[in-house]
C-alpha cells in the first residue's frame, strides 16, 4: 500500500502542480481560436493536439485543472466547516433532539444529490462554477457530519472523557479538546476522498452545462464539447478524460494510503 500511496501522491501532485503553474503560464494563449489548426494530433508545438477551435488542449488542460481542483477544494471546505461541528455537536447530545434534529437534517439533504441541488439553484441563480461549489458543498456536509459523529461516539465512552465530565468541563470543550483530535484522522481521509469525489461532481456539472461557463476551460465541459468528434479527433475527448480519471485514481490512492498510516488498528494488524 506505501507504493499505492505513492503513486497517488504522484498522480494528485502532477495536477495540483499543473493548476498552480496555470496561475502564471499556459503553453499557448486558450482565448487566441486558430480555425486553420483546429483537430490537429500531438505535436511537439501541441504536445496533446488542438481542439475544434484551434485551441490547445494542454494548456486549456492545465487550466481545467485549476478550475475543477478549486470547485472540489472550496467544496470539501464548506462540507468540513459546517459538518465537523454539526457532528461533534450531535455526538456531544448523543440520544438527545439535538442529535435526532442533526441526523434526520442529514438524512434531507442525503434525499437530493448534488446534481439535483445543482439544478435547484442554478433555475434561480443561473449556471456558474459558484454554484456548482455551493451544490457540492451542501452535499459534502452531511458527509462530514455523519463520519464526524461516527467517529466521536465511541470515544465519549472512554474513561478519560468521562473524567473531564466529571472534572465540570463542558460538551463543546470536551469536543475541541478530546474528540475532534482522536478523530482527525478520519477526516483528514474522508477529505481525500470527498475532494476526488468533488472533482468527479464538478466535471459532471459542467458536462451538463451547470458548472464554470464559457470561456473559462472545464474538463467536463471538454468532454461534452468533444462527444462529437471521438471518431474524427479522439484525443480531444482522451485527453480531459484522462486527467480526470488519474486524477481521481491519484486522490484515491493517496486516501487508502493516509486511511493504512493513521488508523492505528491497521498499524497493530501489521
Amino acid at each position: 500500500m506505501r507504493a499505492g500511496m505513492i503513486l497517488g501522491a504522484g498522480l494528485a501532485g502532477l495536477a495540483l502542480l499543473a493548476a498552480a503553474l496555470s496561475l502564471v503560464w499556459t503553453p499557448h494563449d486558450i482565448t487566441q481560436m486558430a480555425i486553420a489548426q483546429r483537430l490537429q494530433p500531438p505535436s511537439a508545438v501541441h504536445p496533446f493536439g488542438t481542439d475544434q477551435f484551434g485551441r490547445d488542449i494542454l494548456s486549456m488542460a492545465m487550466l481545467g485543472a485549476r478550475v475543477s481542483i478549486a470547485v472540489a477544494l472550496v467544496a470539501v471546505g464548506i462540507g468540513m466547516g459546517a459538518g465537523v461541528p454539526l457532528g461533534l455537536i450531535a455526538a456531544a447530545h448523543r440520544g438527545g433532539w439535538i442529535d435526532e434534529l442533526v441526523m434526520r437534517g442529514n438524512d434531507l439533504v442525503f434525499a437530493f444529490p448534488s446534481l439535483v441541488i445543482a439544478i435547484l439553484i442554478t433555475a434561480v441563480f443561473g449556471p456558474s462554477a459558484i454554484n456548482a461549489i455551493i451544490a457540492i458543498g451542501i452535499f459534502n456536509i452531511p458527509v462530514f457530519a455523519r463520519v464526524t459523529r461516527g467517529g466521536a461516539l465511541p470515544i465519549w465512552t472512554l474513561d478519560y472523557v468521562r473524567a473531564a465530565e466529571v472534572a465540570g468541563k463542558g460538551r463543546a470543550l470536551i469536543s475541541l479538546q478530546h474528540i475532534l483530535p482522536n478523530i482527525a484522522n478520519l477526516l483528514i481521509v474522508q477529505g481525500t476522498i470527498q475532494f476526488s469525489l468533488g472533482i468527479l461532481a464538478e466535471a459532471g456539472l459542467s458536462y451538463v452545462g451547470l458548472g464554470a461557463q464559457p470561456p473559462t476551460p472545464s474538463w467536463g465541459r471538454m468532454l461534452a464539447e468533444a462527444q462529437t468528434l471521438v471518431t474524427l479527433a479522439p484525443h480531444v475527448a482522451i485527453i480531459p478524460g484522462l486527467c480526470i480519471v488519474l486524477t481521481v485514481l491519484g486522490l484515491n490512492l493517496l486516501g487508502d494510503g493516509l486511511r493504512d498510516a493513521l488508523d492505528p488498528r491497521l498499524k497493530t494488524l501489521r
